[in-house]
């Protein structure tokens, strides 16, 4: 009888699986046993072909070649890894294996990690898949007793697929396309350039607002405080007289509270975590980026089993994991136990809110596995990742926070004073959160404070009253928390009503990739962070000019990722998918080469191991078009520092150069644009500029030749 081979995508996760299977015996890149032999991936094995590989005349980047369209995409062994996929492949095809186990991690990039290898050895032998959310022994050997046909997952592997030729597509030939273009290597891709969308956007909302000072007028009524609004309930005032002239006709006279209503109030105890939530919350938290959140799930799901598999995006469990709920509360400890206890004094109840098998994707919320911690094995940010997630299946299951909110209309001299304040009736789930050093936030915790009881008609005096200036503020620069947030809910900002009804549960990504999309855009130079801030660099403002709507819309990419979510799930047609991928690739090719903007991108020269961006410098000139700028250079251009406030002066070094004219530098440009009537003379001709625009006339035949900006 022929032996069992198992595909793990880790060798950690394959050492696992060995071990629970018996498989002792260590072999070159595989473990065996009396009946099984397990082997691994590491990582990727096999990828799809560079354009050069297809043919070498792609060596060269030339706009003459674009685009490039395969009929049928290649795959190719890497080759840091040939070796393992060696063994990997002499194991797929040795007459001793009968049949095979996939067991990669359960989710879309694990299904074309085996699928991959399994199409590049050229197996045609049947296999079954190995699909478990938890590494422990028992979640393994459960997996191992509910294996089920690899064909149940073609639709998943197809969606895969067209995911990975998607991206090929799109990155390759319009990352090809813009760099030549602007002659500066350009990144652009399917998914990372929408989202750098998103940071460019929130970088220019803040780049052109002008903060703009108001002014407050709050009064002391002895115990308690108000401040003043008018009957649109606004408490800002555009003036100081204005807000001066209150004070003084308010101050040390009677008030009387006009209206004192009271609201009773609750939070619901918070879902389970999915992936994207854990990471916006430990980014809120914790100040953990995304990339580190997923790092340190993955440890405490692989290392430690103490999680369940943490790439997935529901925040549900089927109803049949009540056991599980209940072995993973009983195996907390310390802090973690004392507020389980009273959830395990009585039968686990199953609210819809945590289970709910309708709601269930390929894997279920992220929870504790029941196996206990040993904290001592644990890193300090594992420690902090577990606590947020076992904190947080104990609040799911406790009772809401109650509280009684108050709002108090006290008028003085016909002028209205509000206070808000809160009763808090019952913690409910935020006991669970009380002793952490960054508290939960809800709805609930604002400025408010307990006000005394106050009832219409009461009678106070305004003790004090003062004048406070404040300052408009601009939106807040991304974080990983709300950028994650923005990559999720891809269609909510849509203005369109019925667009945007159309694009409800679009996303950017998945929660497996959103991380590495951030990082790469960093890693890229569109994007910098300064401390917890993710902000667009100048070149990525630039490449968003530079592109159209059609790469650069999250509404887009939204559509394509339903698209990509329903062929996973049967409901949709690959290569239909394709083929529109296709077509969009030649228009941005096309685009790039005959319509994209004259956009100015700094040179950038590879000097040593790094690349250095040459700096740009400030000429002391002021723009001739919008007179409110200066004259900007960098390697190619002379622009506005108002370029983002919408200022399009532009020269191009090269812009007469092409006509017999001199290279265009700052001591030429500065003369012509401070010459009173906009000619420069030199001993080749004469520059003229005029609305935006240098023209050359040669000094031998006055011939003008126009060259616009």
């Amino acid at each position: 009888m022929g032996k069992r081979l198992i595909v793990a995508e880790k060798p950690s996760v394959a050492r696992d699986i060995a071990r629970v299977l018996g498989a002792s015996q260590r072999g070159e890149g595989f473990l065996s046993g009396e009946h099984d032999i397990v082997t691994w991936a590491i990582g990727h094995l096999v990828s799809l072909k560079e354009p050069e590989e297809l043919d070498e005349k792609y060596k060269r980047w030339r706009s003459a070649d674009l685009p490039i369209l395969p009929q049928q995409m290649e795959l190719k062994v890497l080759p840091k890894t040939r070796s393992q996929f060696s063994v990997v492949k002499k194991l797929l095809n040795s007459k001793e294996i009968e049949n095979v186990v996939c067991a990669t991690d359960s989710g879309r990039e694990g299904e074309l990690i085996f699928r991959y290898i399994y199409e590049m050895a050229g197996c045609k032998k049947p296999f079954e898949r190995l699909w478990i959310s938890s590494m422990t022994d028992e979640a393994i050997r459960a997996g191992f007793a509910a294996l089920k046909p690899g064909a149940n997952y073609d639709a998943l592997y197809e969606s895969a697929r067209c995911r990975s030729e998607a991206d090929w597509l799109v990155g390759m030939n319009a990352s090809r396309a813009f760099t030549l273009r602007y002659d500066v290597l350009l990144s652009v891709g399917r998914v990372q350039t929408p989202t750098l969308q998103m940071l460019v956007k929130r970088r220019l909302e803040i780049d052109r607002f002008v903060s703009e000072p108001y002014y407050t007028v709050h009064a002391d009524f002895g115990d308690y405080q108000g401040i003043w609004v008018n009957q649109e309930n606004d408490k800002r005032i555009p003036d100081e007289t204005a807000a001066q002239s209150i004070v003084n006709k308010v101050k040390g006279r009677k008030a009387y509270v006009k209206t004192a209503q009271s609201e009773d109030k609750k939070d619901l105890a918070p879902q389970l975590y999915d992936l994207t939530t854990l990471q916006r919350e430990a980014s809120s938290m914790l100040g953990f980026t995304a990339d580190k959140t997923l790092k340190t799930a993955q440890s405490l799901y692989e290392k430690h089993k103490l999680i369940t598999y943490p790439r997935t995006d529901s925040r549900y469990l089927s109803h049949d994991m009540g056991p599980s709920v209940k072995k993973a509360l009983y195996s907390l400890e310390g802090e973690h136990a004392e507020l389980a206890a009273p959830l395990l004094q009585k039968p686990i109840p199953q609210p819809k809110r945590i289970f709910d098998d309708a709601k269930l994707t390929d894997h279920h919320a992220i929870i504790p596995t029941g196996k206990k911690a040993n904290f001592s094995t644990l890193s300090a940010d594992e420690a902090k990742l577990f606590d947020l997630v076992a904190r947080r299946l104990i609040a799911a299951f406790y009772p809401p926070y109650l509280y009684k909110a108050t709002k108090v209309i006290t008028e003085c001299e016909d002028e209205r004073f509000q206070s808000n304040g809160t009763v808090v009736i019952d913690e409910g789930f935020k006991k669970v959160y009380q002793n952490m050093q960054a508290k939960r936030k809800s709805k609930a915790d604002t400025e408010e404070t307990s006000l005394p009881p106050l009832h219409e008609n009461d009678e106070r005096t305004v003790k004090k009253a003062s004048v406070k200036k404040e300052q408009t503020k601009p939106p807040k620069e991304h974080t990983d928390a709300s950028l994650l947030s923005e990559m999720e809910h891809a269609g909510r900002r849509i203005e369109d009503e019925e667009l945007r009804e159309q694009m409800k549960g679009c996303s950017l990504g998945t929660p497996a990739t959103r991380a590495a999309i951030i990082e790469r855009l960093i890693s890229v130079g569109y994007a910098r962070r300064k401390g917890r801030q993710i902000m667009a660099t100048e070149k990525g403002v630039r490449l968003i000019e530079a592109v159209p709507a059609e790469i650069a819309s999250p509404e887009t990419t939204g559509r394509w990722e339903q698209a990509l979510e329903k062929i996973a799930h049967g409901q949709g047609d690959g290569e239909r998918f394709l083929e529109g991928i296709r077509r969009l690739s030649g228009f941005l090719t096309e685009y790039a080469i005959s319509s994209a903007p004259d956009v100015a991108f700094e040179k950038e020269e590879r000097r040593g191991k790094g690349r250095k961006r040459s700096s740009g410098k400030t000429l002391d000139i002021p723009c001739p078009v919008c007179r409110q700028g200066k004259i900007t250079e960098n390697e190619k251009a002379f622009g506005c520092s108002h370029w983002r406030e919408g200022c399009k002066f532009t020269i191009w070094k090269d812009s007469v150069s092409k006509v017999g004219g001199p290279e265009l530098n700052d001591k030429i440009v500065c003369a012509l644009l401070r010459s009173e009537d906009g000619d420069l003379k030199g001993s080749t001709g004469v520059l003229h500029y005029h609305n935006g625009y240098v023209t050359f006339t040669p000094k031998q035949n006055k011939h003008e030749t126009q060259s616009g900006n």
